[in-house]
């Protein structure tokens, strides 16, 4: 009888698949905990072998045609987590597969060339191409870049492997890139993310592009980092997160030979320490840089490419329209579409349930602040806000138009304008027709980078097979 399907040995780690049969299976001994194997047989009429190892195991793959006689195909290893791969099926005929764990086979290393699928010619990390505004105050005064911590090519590369890499977590499960996908903006389209162990947080995932230029160097939502280099390290060692120590981390990579040779390559020598791994990963996400919008090419061209729709809508966020006027720029100011300076309480909600930077500082007047993230690829990023309550960028237009809530801590762009020694305006309502809106939403769109989400130098660099 013919079948698509096929039938799991539960516990052995073994599966045989029958083409154009049914699906049989056969009993192997060892045990590997946590490891899922799938063979399956394709749309295209191939098998096609799925494990999701997080052990890194080295796996048989054999092959038959009649149950009795195997013969090896390949070995085969899973390098970061996570290995696929097509097999043929020969028309007409039949063919079994199976796939199982020998303790005597182990003998794939992880080395640079076989776990790894890194350029020749290393990317250009260190020198992108920026726009002229980028290179000139008062943007080039936000880059939180430090002397000691420069981006070259090297130090990146090491760094996007870090971001990828599940080592990074206790069980092996979990690395950066789970709760900052790069299809996502760098962000989690969840709600708020889910730690190694199934804990659920209590904020969203911050978007990564163009972190380089927050100008206030604080990161996380409630700033309590104090520079990049710190903050990368903290969700490693978060025991709701990744559940790391930086002990276990360090002797956990520098017993991988990739990690030696990419880590000699970036800093001159082989050795595995957290300065080195602090340094590499903030290296790699101060390269997430997004500057190839449609925004960005209408600033070559007075924005002629833009639809009259997005033109409006320029105009409302610039606050160059409408009664009362938005202040979106005074928040998202320059042509990156940052705060400066500033940390702002964004009036979501009050009594506070969550005190942002006041719950750092025990400063009541910093109550419900929060770090303004970049506006560039916000399309991608959704849901919104530090605990990811708007589902959309409509909701988010509609909030400030006409749902900011009042609170001692509400900043002056989100009030009425008053006479110098006058007491705060009341809370701002922009009463923007469904008009405004809709061209506020088109606008915003216009900052996304299509690039950035399928760039190949910033995306995962492991080799899973196919």
């Amino acid at each position: 009888m013919k079948t698509n399907h096929f039938r799991k040995l539960a516990g052995s780690g073994a599966f045989i698949l029958v083409a154009g049969f049914s699906a049989v299976a056969a009993t192997l001994p060892t045990v590997i905990p946590n490891a899922v194997l799938n063979l399956t047989v394709t749309n295209a009429g191939a098998a096609r072998l799925n494990i999701d190892n997080p052990g890194n195991q080295a796996w048989v793959i054999q092959s038959s045609s009649d149950l009795r006689s195997w013969s090896d195909v390949e070995l085969v290893k899973v390098f970061n987590g996570a290995f696929n791969r097509n097999y043929p099926l020969p028309p007409g005929g039949k063919v079994f597969y199976r796939t199982f764990y020998d303790s005597t086979r182990q003998t794939i290393s992880n080395t640079t060339t076989n776990a790894l699928r890194l350029p020749g010619t290393l990317f250009n990390y260190a020198a992108p191409a920026l726009p002229a505004a980028f290179l000139v105050n008062p943007i080039q005064a936000q880059d939180n870049t430090p002397l000691n911590n420069m981006i070259t090519d090297a130090g990146a590369t090491l760094g996007r492997v870090l971001f990828y890499d599940k080592r990074l977590s206790t069980n092996q499960t979990l690395s950066c890139a789970a709760c900052h996908q790069q299809a996502h903006g760098f962000t989690d389209p969840r709600r708020v993310s889910v730690g190694f162990d199934g804990s659920v947080g209590s904020r969203n995932a911050m978007g990564l592009s163009n972190a380089r230029w927050y100008q206030r160097r604080h990161f996380f939502w409630d700033e309590r980092a104090s520079t990049l280099e710190e903050q990368v390290l903290m969700p490693i060692q978060n025991p709701s997160e990744m559940g790391m120590t930086l002990t276990a981390l360090t002797n956990r990579l520098a017993a991988e030979p990739f990690y030696t040779n990419l880590f000699a390559q970036a800093f001159g020598s082989p050795a595995v320490d957290t300065s080195r791994i602090s340094r590499a990963l903030a290296q790699f996400v101060r390269s997430i840089v997004s500057v190839r919008s449609k925004y960005d090419a209408g600033l070559t061209n007075n924005f002629a490419n833009f639809t009259p729709q997005e033109n409006f809508g320029r105009q409302i966020f610039l606050g160059q329209v409408g009664n009362p006027r938005a202040t979106c720029v005074a928040c998202h100011g320059t042509d990156n579409f940052v705060p400066g300076q500033a940390i702002n309480n964004n009036g979501v909600e009050f009594p506070f349930v969550d005190r942002g930077l006041g719950g750092v500082t025990g400063v009541a007047a910093d109550d419900g602040k929060f770090k303004v993230p970049s506006l560039r690829n916000i399309e991608l990023t959704a849901p919104y806000m530090h605990d990811g309550r708007f589902a959309t960028l409509e909701q988010v237009v509609e909030f400030y138009d006409s749902g900011v809530v009042d609170n001692p801590n509400l900043p002056p762009p989100l009030r009425v304008p008053t006479g110098p020694g006058q007491p705060p305006g009341a809370v701002l309502r922009l009463n923007l027709t469904a008009e405004q809106k809709a061209a506020l939403v088109a606008f915003l769109k216009t900052l996304t980078d299509p690039n950035l989400a399928t760039d190949v130098k910033l995306s995962d660099p492991f080799n899973y097979g196919d």
